[in-house]
């Protein structure tokens, strides 16, 4: 995979996740206490550590994007 191919799986990936966060009815599975209250934590620390993840992979597009740029 090149680094722009794995960036942007990153960042579908983070979407997806952004979105369960937002859903209706995960808010109603933890408030209802169906599921760990602990999910939701669990959930944030995904989240940030896909954008942790994908911020060091912006790095190396940004550079390689620059390099071809030059050429």
């Amino acid at each position: 995979m090149l680094p722009i191919e794995i960036l942007q799986e990153f960042n579908s990936c983070y979407l997806k996740m952004q979105t369960i966060a937002q859903d209706e009815n995960w808010l109603l599975l933890i408030a209802d206490k169906k599921i760990d209250p602990e999910a939701a934590t669990h959930l944030g620390d995904v989240l940030n550590c896909l954008g942790e993840a994908m911020g060091c992979v912006e790095e190396i597009v940004e550079v390689k994007f620059n390099q071809e740029a030059e050429v």
